[in-house]
């Protein structure tokens, strides 16, 4: 950041009063400058024992397949947001059953959360940032092809799990590898 843009003053970087790390701060105005994480959500939609997925139509990683998801809009839950981003990607509609996988990546400051959801017809198709949809059997998955790490632990999560029935909640921290 540069400039406040509360009042366009140029920013400075130091700890405001009662904070412990810096922050961009305008001298001007006052005004703090937080920056936060990025939250990402999607959805492992299933139908049988078939996943959607979506072929990238942008970049990062495109012409990969992924999981419907997106980064959170302000006034949305992660619910929500979950259902809006495997409408916008996929057309497809989801019942959401529960919240299955979470990843902190700090090195990147973004939070990616994953929901297990049904699909509820399959009348789904590619939305303007997918080129291609289809639901997969983990046989026919193109594991090669996946656009995310976190997309691929999501899926082996899923389909070991499927042997037993038993979905638990997962959380993992996505640290660089050294």
């Amino acid at each position: 950041m540069e400039y406040c843009n509360n009042c366009a003053q140029r920013l400075i970087k130091e700890i405001p009063k009662g904070d412990n790390r810096e922050r961009f701060v305008c001298p001007a105005c006052n005004e703090i400058h937080y920056q936060n994480p990025k939250v990402v959500t999607g959805c492992l939609a299933i139908h049988e024992d078939k996943i959607l997925l979506c072929r990238r139509a942008i970049h990062p990683r495109k012409g990969l397949w992924t999981l419907p998801a997106g980064f959170l809009e302000n006034g949305e839950t992660t619910a929500e947001g979950a259902k809006r981003e495997t409408f916008e990607e996929a057309n497809a509609t989801i019942e959401l059953l529960h919240l299955y996988t979470l990843f902190n990546l700090p090195h990147i400051s973004q939070i990616y959360m994953f929901y297990i959801g049904k699909l509820t017809n399959l009348d789904f198709f590619p939305g303007e940032e997918s080129m291609e949809t289809s639901l997969f059997k983990e046989a026919d998955i193109p594991w090669e092809e996946i656009a995310f790490p976190v997309v691929t632990s999501t899926l082996k999560k899923y389909f070991k799990d499927l042997k037993t029935g038993e979905f638990d909640f997962r959380e993992t921290d996505l640290l660089p590898k050294k």
